[in-house]
Order: C-alpha cells, then sequence, then structure tokens
C-alpha cells in the first residue's frame, strides 16, 4: 500500500487578505491550467491550497522568492579580504499589510510523496513524461526540484486519482519543515479568525535568519 500521512494537529497557511484559505480563482489560471504552483492541476479539475505544519514553513516557503542571487553570494565570497559583509535579501515594508495567518485542522488522507513506495510508484506512472521533459530517471532527488513543476504537478494528478485527499511533503528548504498540499474539495475544519503579521513576528524573523532576508526598513 502506497504511504499516506495525516495532519495531527493545527496547520497554518499563511495567504492573502481577507481570508487566508480562500482559493484562487479560477480566472487566474495560467494558459497551462495551473496557477503556477508545484502541485497544481494541470487539466484544471481542481485547486490545491498549500499550508505547513510549523508557522515559520509557512514565512520560508513564502518568502524564498526574495533571497540573494547565488551567483551574487559566490562573487562576494571569491573578493579577497576580511569577510565582515553578507548582503541580504529584502521582504518590502508592505509585503504584511496585504497577508493574514490562518490556522485550521484538516482531516484525511495525504500521499507521503518522498516514500519510497510513492517514488518506486511514481517512476513507473511517469516513466513517459520524464523522458519528453529530458529527466533520465525519477528519483526523491527529482521530485524536490523546483523544476520542472510540470513533473510534480503530473505527481498530483497520480495522487488525486488514488482518491486521496492531497500531499504531504517536506520542505526543499529543510527537511524539518512539513508541509501539505490541500486538495479541492477541500476538507477545512476549525478554523480559528486569521491573524495579522507584524514586521516583528518571531516566525518571520526566524525565516528571514535561515533565508538571509530582512524585512525591508528593519
Amino acid at each position: 500500500m502506497l504511504e499516506t500521512k495525516s495532519p495531527a494537529a493545527t496547520i497554518f497557511r499563511l495567504g492573502r487578505r481577507p481570508d487566508p484559505w480562500e482559493p484562487p480563482d479560477w480566472s487566474r489560471a495560467q494558459p497551462d491550467g495551473t496557477f503556477g504552483n508545484r502541485f497544481d492541476d494541470p487539466n484544471g479539475n481542481y485547486r490545491v491550497l498549500y499550508a505547513s505544519s510549523q508557522r515559520v514553513s509557512c514565512f520560508v516557503e513564502t518568502l524564498a522568492r526574495f533571497r540573494v542571487d547565488l551567483a551574487l553570494l559566490a562573487e562576494l565570497q571569491s573578493i579577497g579580504g576580511e569577510d565582515d559583509f553578507m548582503p541580504l535579501g529584502e521582504v518590502p515594508s508592505d509585503w504584511c499589510d496585504t497577508r493574514l495567518m490562518g490556522e485550521c485542522r484538516v482531516h484525511g488522507n495525504y500521499a507521503d510523496i518522498y516514500a519510497a513506495g510513492w517514488v518506486g510508484y511514481l517512476r513507473q506512472e511517469l516513466a513517459s513524461d520524464c523522458l519528453a521533459l529530458g529527466i533520465r530517471d525519477l528519483d526523491v532527488s527529482v521530485l524536490q526540484q523546483a523544476e520542472p513543476r510540470r513533473l510534480t504537478q503530473l505527481a498530483s494528478i497520480k495522487v488525486n486519482e488514488a482518491n486521496l485527499d492531497g500531499i504531504y511533503y517536506r520542505s526543499r528548504y529543510g527537511h524539518d519543515l512539513e508541509n501539505w498540499a490541500i486538495f479541492e474539495p477541500f476538507q477545512i475544519h476549525s478554523r480559528q479568525i486569521a491573524a495579522s503579521i507584524a514586521p516583528d513576528d518571531a516566525d518571520l524573523r526566524e525565516a528571514c535568519s535561515i533565508l538571509g532576508l530582512r524585512v525591508e526598513g528593519k
């Protein structure tokens, strides 16, 4: 049997006002049928909400795009002299104003997509797709890569066809960060009033430290 997990506690989602649990409107879908996210459905049959077991993971996943380019970091490290400066990417000062942190409980079974059974199953099911995408073999490292998203989106379809409620996956920014891709129809319960995000939020600060970021003006 293919491996599954279920959230044992409250999960969190960082989203835009007024409701972080509101799914994206279909009118915003891209020409490929997705919203550009990791486990979106390229056939456009269901939407996906992305959440995390830890608040800090929500910030890490969302803010990673503000990181300093790796080529710039390498260039600065190659400069001789005392290493007394590390450049930081900046999160816009108004970023917090438009976002809320929601929390809830969800029920159901979620594919543990990086477990051995799922990796072996997807390798067989997506063999032709992998070759078409220029992927010579499929293993965990391939599934964790940011690109091509077409591959993980096709994996999402396979999970949905197995009548599961979504996908459980560890963050590629650190396996101690646990994430959930929740399929529509969403089994969301016990929602609490979404909280505003303050620039001095402890989890926001921790995420910035992990990613080498700072909030503009702070």
